[in-house]
């Protein structure tokens, strides 16, 4: 995740976003693919505070 720009990964976040809430309104969803998709999205906002805040201190 590294190499890719903030716009990239805020574009994955909105993706994930849209997978996790079409994921929710199905009853049936697995409980650890649903357990997945909020982890990456964690990991991608992560990412993208990291930017941020490199940007702001340089």
């Amino acid at each position: 995740m590294a190499t890719l720009s903030l716009a990239d990964l805020e574009q994955r976040h909105r993706m994930l976003e849209a997978e996790l809430s079409e994921a929710l309104q199905h009853p049936s969803v697995d409980e650890l693919q649903l357990a997945e998709l909020k982890r990456r999205k964690l990991q991608l906002k992560d990412a993208i505070v990291r930017i941020r805040h490199q940007g702001s201190v340089h």
